[in-house]
């Protein structure tokens, strides 16, 4: 992890760094237009200076009668040693360039940069940088202490839609397919994994439903969920199966949601009286227990999208406390965005308090709710201009680093957010700090942070300034892991081929990389072209350096 003290002297800099056009530099106070302007005069008088002192000397240094003999010794020259000088300085500036191409991979800086940077500035009166060396000991030492970056893993998204009520009558409507056959795979595997066990051949409905679910096509699955129903009034697995995917409305959805609830509590009962008789009916108490949560958690969800929030809130937190251990359903991402429609802001940091912690993930609904509740006590005063002007408070650096915190975690979240990217309908599986999570995330809390007056703006004048602190490559962060090199793949799968996934922002290459591939080539082609006409080229530097000659007796 990087030093937070780095974080909050950067943050001042970085928060106006995109605000409010792409590209423009930040505001400076005047003491650092003052401070600027007068190292550029500083520089301008010691050129002038020395150029004085060069006119004044020009007599004791004999410079015409030194610059004569340059000249017959550059008349005295063949287009031989022509073609050998550009064939030399193309060979250097070739390597010189090699070396900076090698030297900003492993870096994310010009070597060149770095020296005029660190050591020519401070000579000529310059401030020192206060961004540390790639190799310097604090980045070593964070670099040793982060974990290995392990593989891309996929989520189930805490907040998918129903299929039936939600994704299907965006088909209806659109023509487009919102989900993968890759995710509504996952999707499969997931119901297996939780709504089947072992001991299914003992009730008939239950080996219908285990076969339903293994279903490709929908109305296979529909016809088996109403074959399972003849077999068994009871089969709660059925109820769920057509609330998801039959149910056109979700009023429709919440009323199978129910008759599932009751079945599923008489079966869940049954299996707490039998589960320590043998291995296999604990494991039906685990799937009749999955099953049950999952009924409760979509009848929150239903209760939430028809205005109902308290009592959505209220099965929520019951969940919660009666199934601890299930966390990693992430009921707490449902209640962060239920308590936001609330605008219970002070539930929503208790529950921040509780889930937002360096043991547990993270996700981008914790580090953007955690920002946004920091944006939100200074948002609505907040100006760049004055802000610019007299420096950043510490409830404004506190926003500022949340932010930057977010942004580092998943950078895909403010161009959504910014309505700088349209929306689609989320997947029902997510890769976190990926493309899928940023859509599942802005597509509930984007009113949200419309809510809060100048949150948006805020997040408009800090999120870009986030790549200019973290280090480049992507092996390297701040706060969190390396970024997944996978994620823009695995999102390939997971969104919709309509949908333009969006990228890690890359940094741009530095001015010396452009200049040494700009030197190396002008000298390869100079080489080629005295090589090829050594008497033209040769009768063209004489010119040159007859210019010159005349340019120095001039002044």
């Amino acid at each position: 992890m990087a030093d937070r003290n780095y974080l909050g002297e950067a943050a001042a800099a970085a928060a106006f760094s995109s605000a409010p056009a792409r590209g423009l530099s930040p505001p400076l106070g005047w003491k650092e237009r003052l401070r600027a302007g007068l190292a550029g005069a500083g520089a301008s008088l010691w050129f002038v200076a020395g150029l004085g002192l060069l006119y004044a000397l020009r007599v004791p240094l004999r410079l015409c009668e030194h610059l004569a003999a340059v000249t017959g010794f550059l008349n005295s020259l063949t287009p031989k040693f022509y073609v050998a000088l550009t064939g030399t300085s193309s060979l250097i500036s070739g390597l010189i360039f090699i070396f900076e191409w090698w030297y900003f991979h492993k870096h994310g800086t010009s070597f060149i940069e770095q020296v005029s940077i660190n050591h020519l500035r401070p000579l000529m009166g310059g401030t020192e940088s206060s961004i540390s060396e790639p190799g310097s000991p604090s980045n070593r030492e964070g670099e040793t202490s982060r974990h290995n970056l392990s593989e891309c893993k996929v989520w189930r998204n805490p907040l998918n839609l129903f299929r039936g009520a939600e994704y299907r009558r965006y088909t209806w409507v659109t023509g487009k397919e919102p989900l993968t056959y890759y995710d509504m795979n996952l999707s499969a595997q997931d119901h297996q994994t939780f709504f089947t066990c072992d001991t299914d051949f003992l009730r008939p409905s239950d080996t219908v439903m285990q076969k339903a679910w293994r279903e490709r096509n929908p109305p296979a699955r529909i016809k088996a969920a109403y074959q399972a129903l003849e077999l068994n009034n009871d089969c709660a697995t059925a109820y769920v199966l057509l609330a998801e995917e039959e149910a056109t409305t979700i009023v429709d959805a919440e009323r199978l949601f129910k008759q599932a609830l009751k079945a599923g509590e008489t079966i869940y009962k049954r299996s707490q009286q039998c589960q320590h008789q043998s291995p296999q009916h604990e494991a039906q108490l685990r799937r009749d227990t999955n099953v049950l949560v999952y009924i409760k958690r979509r009848l929150a969800m239903c209760a939430r999208k028809l205005g109902r929030i308290r009592e959505a809130v209220k099965i929520m937190r019951d969940l919660m406390k009666e199934f601890p251990p299930l966390t990693m359903l992430n009921i707490h991402e449902n209640l962060l965005e239920s308590l936001l429609e609330l605008q219970a802001y002070a539930d929503v940091q208790a529950v921040l308090a509780k889930y937002d912690d360096i043991s547990l993930p993270k996700s981008a609904a914790i580090c953007y709710t955690a920002a946004l509740l920091k944006t939100r006590t200074v948002s609505d005063k907040f100006s760049p201009e004055t802000a610019s002007r007299r420096g950043l408070s510490t409830a404004e650096i506190s926003a500022v680093e949340a932010i930057h915190r977010a942004v580092e975690f998943n950078p895909h979240v403010p161009k959504y957010l910014l309505e700088m990217k349209s929306l689609i309908l989320p997947p029902e599986h997510i890769l976190k700090r990926g493309d899928s999570e940023a859509v599942a995330y802005a597509f509930f809390h984007l009113q949200h942070w419309k809510r809060i007056e100048g949150a948006l703006n805020l997040l408009q004048c800090t999120w870009e300034g986030t790549f200019r602190m973290i280090p480049y490559p992507l092996e390297k962060g701040h706060l969190f892991y390396p970024y997944p090199s996978c994620t823009e793949t695995a999102d390939r799968e997971l969104l919709p081929t309509f949908h333009h996934v969006s990228v890690y922002p890359k940094k741009e290459l530095p001015f010396f990389i452009h200049f040494t591939a700009g030197l190396c080539s002008s000298t390869a082609m100079i080489a080629l072209l005295t090589h090829q006409f050594p008497e033209i080229m040769g009768v063209f530097a004489k010119a040159v350096s007859m210019i010159s000659r005349t340019c120095i007796e001039y002044l």
